[in-house]
């Protein structure tokens, strides 16, 4: 089959993705075969092809927001020829103390797709049968595609920033996740403001119902309830805590920051004012986001890459020069 191998990490000018012939995967017990039909391309990607997340596997291959037909290892639950998506927790242990106190995506000895096992930037794909994810049929595989991590950690973000109904939420970066999370969060009749480099990253935030939006200097009109940041940035994370009322909280929707920058404790955390990380995510977050996303209507905005130019889908995602979501399509 063909697929997009990382052998070396390195910058995406060197284009350290191969693309080349390599075997077919082999399954295990638990795990069904599928035949990828479209793969989202995540920012976690680069950080792993770059070198910036510590090496899991080599060779590997990336990708994990996979759209597949089941190809191989059926069940009746999930039999030839059905639809589903992969995304980025692969698999648990099921054992540990956090998997038994139902907080998996904390699990200590998880499975990452496309990181610790290869993904979906390839013609074929194996998953373990129980974190696969039926999908809807109102969405297309390309559309379904960004849902799968970009969606559902958006999804996560929300949840774990506590959003409630009608609150002020302020969106910090505005890529692949937030153009997704913005969906929810007007669904939910929440005022959202939106601080952002790149003017076609202002213009799509406008043009989903954005109530302000400004450049990743400038600071919402009102005090947030809750802020999300996107950017592998802290001093994104100070900018969006800075925007905080007293007992707002901020959600960091990200694996990997460059630094967390000193500042003053009295004027930016005082007043119960909370810093949270988000990570990984539950089937539990999968299920709930693709059932809401079905009921809303919500179709990402995507560009198309055939899988020859993976390392050009990934030079894209790193320099903001997509709006919405990068899509891989073997």
């Amino acid at each position: 089959m063909r697929a997009a191998e990382l052998r070396v990490a390195g910058p995406t000018g060197r284009r350290p993705l191969e693309i080349g012939e390599v075997a077919r995967p082999e399954l295990r017990l638990g795990q069904v075969l599928l035949r990828v039909k479209a793969c989202g391309v995540c920012r976690t990607d680069l950080h792993i092809v770059e070198g910036e997340l510590p090496p899991r596997k080599r060779p590997v291959i990336p990708g994990h927001q996979i759209v597949g037909e089941i190809a191989g290892g059926a069940t009746p639950e999930l039999p030839v020829g059905l639809r589903v998506g992969v995304s980025w927790l692969g698999g648990v242990d099921g054992s540990c103390a956090l998997c038994r106190r139902g907080m998996e995506n904390l699990c200590d000895a998880p499975v990452f797709t496309g990181y610790t096992v290869d993904g979906g930037y390839a013609e074929y794909a194996a998953a373990q049968a129980d974190f696969v994810f039926p999908l809807p049929e109102e969405l297309t595989d390309t559309q379904a595609a960004p849902l799968l991590c970009a969606g559902i950690i958006g999804f996560r973000s929300i949840r774990v920033a506590g959003v409630e109904r009608g609150e002020r939420v302020g969106l910090f970066g505005f890529g692949a996740s937030a153009h997704l999370a913005i969906a929810v969060l007007r669904a939910w009749k929440c005022n959202v403001y939106v601080s952002t480099r790149g003017e076609s990253h202002r213009k799509l935030a406008e043009s989903l119902g954005a109530n302000w939006v400004g450049s990743e200097k400038e600071k919402p009109p009102v005090a947030l309830d809750r802020a999300i940041t996107f950017a592998p940035s802290g001093d994104v994370v100070v900018a969006a805590l800075s925007s905080l009322r007293k007992g707002g909280v901020v959600a960091i929707n990200a694996i990997h920051l460059d630094r967390m920058p000193e500042f003053d404790y009295d004027s930016l955390l005082w007043g119960e004012r909370q810093i949270r990380s988000v990570a990984n995510m539950t089937r539990q977050d999968a299920r709930d986001f693709i059932a809401v996303a079905a009921e809303i209507g919500l179709r990402p905005k995507v560009t198309l890459f055939p899988l020859e130019q993976a390392n050009e889908a990934l030079a894209a995602i790193k320099a903001d020069a997509i709006d919405g979501a990068a899509v891989i399509v073997p």
